[in-house]
C-alpha cells in the first residue's frame, strides 16, 4: 500500500505539471471542478469534485481511491490504466537497491535503515515540487479582490438562435490571457481582449449552460445561461452551425420526429451513422422534483441498419446541476453506448449494457424513475437498471432527444406525486 500511495503522489504531480496551474496548495474548488471537467473529456470518466479533494488531500479521507478512480488519473496522463501506470513507474529490484545505496551514502543512513528506494522520477518531481513551493513563499503578493472582477450575460431574445453579450472585467488581475467559455464544453471557448470590457457570442442550440471567465488558465467568475425553447425544437446537429427544422418537419402521424426522407435531403446523404437529430424542450419544469419524478415515453428508431447501422438514441433529462442519459441502440451496437446516472458514466466499453439493446421494429416503452436516491431504469416494464443516485439534478431544465436515424416519439410524460405533471402526446 505505500508504494500505491507514493504512486499516487506521482500520478498527482504528473497531472499538475500538465496543468501548469501553479502550486495545486492554492487550487480552488472552481479549479477541481474544471479539473473535473478535463478528465471526463479526455476518459468520459466523472470524477466529482469532492473525489478530486480527497485524492489532493483538501478533505481528510482515510481510504485509498478505487480502482475505477485510479484508472481515470492514469487515463487522463496517457497510460492504458492504473495498472499500466504502476509497471511503468515501478523500478525493478535491482535498480532500486542501486538507488537506495546511493540515497543513504549521500544522506548518511545505513543501507540497513533504509529499505524502500524512491524512483527517480519521483525524486526529481518532488525536488521541482519543493522548489516551486519555495518560490511561492518567498515572492510577496497582494491578494486579489475578487469582488472587483466583473462578469455578466445578457440574451438579446428568447429564440434560437441567440446572442449573448457578455460584460467582463478582469483589469485588476492583470492577467496575460482572458477566456470565456461558453459551456463545460472547453472546445467552446473564446480568447477576449485582456483588457476590454465586452463581448458577444452565439448559443444555437438550447440548454442550461455554465459561462466561465478564464483568467491566466484560472476560473474566475461562473454565470448560468438558461437558453430555452418555445414548446419541442428540431435540429440536426452540424459544425459551425446545426441545420434547423421547421415545426412541419417534425409532425408525423401520431409522432414527433423525421423522416429518412427529410434526413436525406438536409445531409445531402442516405447513411446517417454520426449525424445526430436533435428534438428539445428546454424550460422550468418548477412543479416536478428532481429528487422524487417519473419519465416516462415511448418511441424507436424507425431508419434502416442500412441507413444506420447502430441506430443509437439517447434520451436526455437536462438539470442545473447535471444531466441524466439513458442510451439505446441496436443489439448489435451496445459496446458504442454510454450511460449517465447524474453521477456517474457508465461505459459499454467496460460495462455489460446488452439491456439497452432493442428491437426497433416495434415501439420501446421506456420508463426513468428516481426516489429515495435510487435511479431505476425500465424498458419495455422490465427493470434493466437499479443504481443509487447521491447527487439530484438539482432542478430539470429540460428534455432532448438525440438520434442517429428517424426517430418517431409517440409521447413524453414527466411527473412527481402529488405535485405536477407534464405530459405531451404528439
Amino acid at each position: 500500500m505505500e508504494k500505491e500511495k507514493q504512486l499516487l503522489i506521482l500520478c498527482r504531480k504528473l497531472i499538475e505539471q500538465s496543468l501548469n496551474w501553479g502550486d495545486s496548495i492554492t487550487w480552488s474548488n472552481d479549479d477541481f471542478d474544471q479539473l473535473s471537467e478535463k478528465i471526463f473529456e479526455k476518459t468520459k470518466v466523472q470524477l466529482s469534485v469532492s473525489t478530486l479533494k480527497r485524492i489532493w488531500g483538501k478533505v481528510r479521507y482515510e481510504n485509498f481511491p478505487t480502482s475505477a478512480t485510479l484508472n481515470a488519473l492514469a487515463g487522463y496522463i496517457d497510460y492504458d490504466s492504473w495498472r499500466d501506470f504502476r509497471q511503468k513507474n515501478l523500478v525493478d529490484e535491482t535498480q532500486s537497491s542501486l538507488n537506495t545505496t546511493a540515497n543513504n551514502e549521500i544522506t548518511g543512513i545505513s543501507h540497513q535503515s533504509r529499505k524502500i528506494a524512491i524512483p527517480v522520477s519521483m525524486v526529481f518531481i518532488i525536488l521541482v515540487a519543493i522548489g516551486l513551493t519555495w518560490l511561492s513563499l518567498k515572492k510577496s503578493t497582494k491578494p486579489v479582490d475578487y469582488t472587483k472582477i466583473k462578469f455578466e450575460a445578457i440574451k438579446v431574445s428568447d429564440n434560437l438562435p441567440n446572442s449573448v453579450i457578455f460584460n467582463y472585467d478582469v483589469t485588476a488581475l492583470k492577467p496575460d490571457s482572458v477566456f470565456i467559455q461558453q459551456s463545460w464544453d472547453p472546445s467552446r471557448l473564446d480568447k477576449v481582449v485582456v483588457n476590454g470590457k465586452q463581448h458577444t457570442s452565439i448559443y444555437y442550440e438550447p440548454g442550461f449552460f455554465i459561462a466561465k471567465l478564464i483568467a491566466d488558465g484560472k476560473v474566475v467568475k461562473q454565470k448560468p445561461l438558461f437558453i430555452k425553447t418555445q414548446g419541442w425544437k428540431g435540429l440536426i446537429e452540424k459544425l459551425p452551425i446545426p441545420v434547423y427544422l421547421s415545426d412541419k418537419e417534425i409532425k408525423g402521424n401520431g409522432y414527433m420526429g423525421i423522416s429518412d426522407n427529410t434526413l436525406r435531403q438536409k445531409n445531402g446523404t442516405p447513411v446517417f451513422n454520426d449525424i445526430w437529430t436533435k428534438f428539445a424542450n428546454i424550460r422550468e419544469f418548477k412543479d416536478i422534483d428532481a429528487g422524487n419524478f417519473t419519465f416516462e415515453t415511448t418511441l424507436r428508431n424507425a431508419s434502416s441498419m442500412e441507413a444506420s447501422v447502430c441506430r443509437r438514441i439517447n434520451v436526455v433529462l437536462l438539470g442545473t446541476g447535471n444531466a441524466i442519459i439513458i442510451p439505446l441502440a441496436d443489439k448489435g451496437c451496445i459496446s458504442s453506448i454510454n450511460l449517465l446516472t447524474g453521477d456517474i458514466w457508465i461505459s459499454g466499453k467496460t460495462h455489460d449494457l446488452r439491456a439497452f439493446g432493442c428491437d426497433f421494429t416495434q415501439f420501446q416503452n421506456l420508463k426513468c424513475t428516481v426516489q429515495n436516491h435510487r435511479f431505476k431504469i425500465c424498458l419495455n416494464n422490465k427493470l434493466i437498471m437499479d443504481l443509487p443516485q447521491k447527487y439530484t439534478l438539482s432542478e430539470i431544465a429540460g428534455i432532448r432527444f438525440e438520434s442517429e436515424g428517424a426517430v418517431q416519439i409517440k409521447n413524453v410524460k414527466l411527473s412527481t406525486p402529488g405535485k405536477g405533471t407534464y405530459y405531451d402526446e404528439f
